[in-house]
């Protein structure tokens, strides 16, 4: 077979199977508006929380007001017993409990250590803990500044130093802008990998998996072409449509691009090589979604992770494709600065396209197979 009729033919095998289909194309135009969804409010807003006013003073009132009226927090209830209050966080009532110890505003008055503000939240949702926590301590700034010392000064040297804190790529500081980036490079992976292993594994199933060398190349090339589509359609369209922030580098993106889905889909039809049957493909690959995520480094740097398990996720290649596409994508990167994940990406695209090569092909092509009338 031909290269170009391999192409073709590979093509047609995949818009005429409702399987690939859904798996390769419509799998990718749903999770662009399906994952970002839950998140388009970009920032946490009105978690409930309980309070625990044991001062009951005018400056815990008025604490208790601020910390409502916050665009993150919403007070729940307002309660005298802290046992009460974490009953109700466990119970999943509320996302935090804040304790305003009593004699709080005697001691910021005068200065005495002995109280003080407490607040336990709940961990399971780290996004959420940590706007709990800054929002409590921008309330209190705002307590010292406004309700303690007259003129607003926190010091006696003067008024008090403005920082300004203004984020540098992720514009809104929201979990979207911070993690869609990343998940959109596992997205086409994981479409595109499990699309070619169950190609293969369909082949396998019928006896003609092996290929002649034309034929293994249109085949490659029909489903590179289907992640290089993909990727367009997230880092172009979709990033627009949902609002991500970009500052990308749009050269050196599509020159990227192809190398990424040569190398996934080179892994996809070695993996798929392997498996006796269309359907075992997914039930395999299925439940490496997630820790590919996680072995991206987009979570957890992949410095601090044990060597074994770094030098494993580097041989996934959304590792590389997220250091590679965030950069240029997010933050206008040059493909000088990622040249590193680069050359890794490049490097995995030639080694799984040979293994692929040798496993599939073999040493000697495969003879063009005819079939009777």
């Amino acid at each position: 077979m031909t290269f170009d009729r391999a192409f073709l033919e590979t093509w047609r095998t995949i818009l005429t199977s409702r399987t690939l289909l859904s798996t390769m194309l419509l799998a990718v135009v749903l999770y662009a508006f399906y994952y970002p969804a839950p998140y388009s409010h970009e920032t946490p807003r009105k978690l409930p929380v309980v309070v625990v006013d044991q001062d009951d003073s005018a400056l815990s009132r008025a604490m208790i007001l601020d910390l409502d009226a916050t665009r993150a927090i919403s007070v729940a209830e307002v309660v005298a017993n802290l046992a009460d209050a974490q009953a109700d966080m466990r119970k999943g009532k509320a996302d935090g409990v804040i304790l305003i110890s009593d004699g709080l505003e005697r001691q910021l008055r005068s200065g005495t250590p002995g109280s003080g503000i407490a607040v336990w939240v709940n961990a399971t949702y780290l996004l959420r803990a940590s706007t709990i926590g800054e929002t409590v301590t921008a309330v209190i700034q705002n307590i010292a500044k406004t309700h303690l010392l007259p003129g607003g000064q926190i010091s006696r040297g003067g008024p008090p130093v403005a920082v300004v804190t203004e984020p540098l790529f992720n514009r809104t500081g929201g979990y979207k802008g911070y993690v869609f980036p990343s998940v959109a490079v596992i997205i086409i992976q994981q479409t595109l990998l499990f699309g070619a292993a169950t190609f293969m594994g369909g082949r396998r199933r019928t006896g003609l998996w092996r290929m002649g060398a034309a034929e293994f190349g249109g085949t490659l090339a029909a489903f590179s072409s289907v992640g290089i589509l993909g990727c367009y359609f997230l880092f172009g369209l979709i990033f627009w449509v949902q609002a991500v922030p970009m500052d990308g580098n749009v050269v050196g993106m599509m020159i990227v691009v192809p190398i990424f889905a040569t190398a996934v889909a080179a892994l996809g039809l070695l993996v798929g090589s392997v498996f006796d049957r269309s359907e075992r493909a997914i039930y395999m690959l299925g439940p490496t979604s997630v820790p590919f995520f996680f072995l991206t480094g987009a979570t957890y740097p992949l410095d601090q992770m044990p060597y074994f398990v770094a030098a494993f996720a580097r041989l996934i290649p959304s590792t590389s494709g997220v250091h590679t596409f965030v950069p240029l994508n997010q933050m206008g990167a040059t493909l000088g600065d990622v040249a590193v994940p680069l050359l890794t990406m490049m490097a995995l695209a030639v080694v799984y396209s040979l293994l692929a090569y040798i496993r599939i092909v073999g040493s000697s092509p495969r003879s063009t197979l005819t079939s009777a009338p």
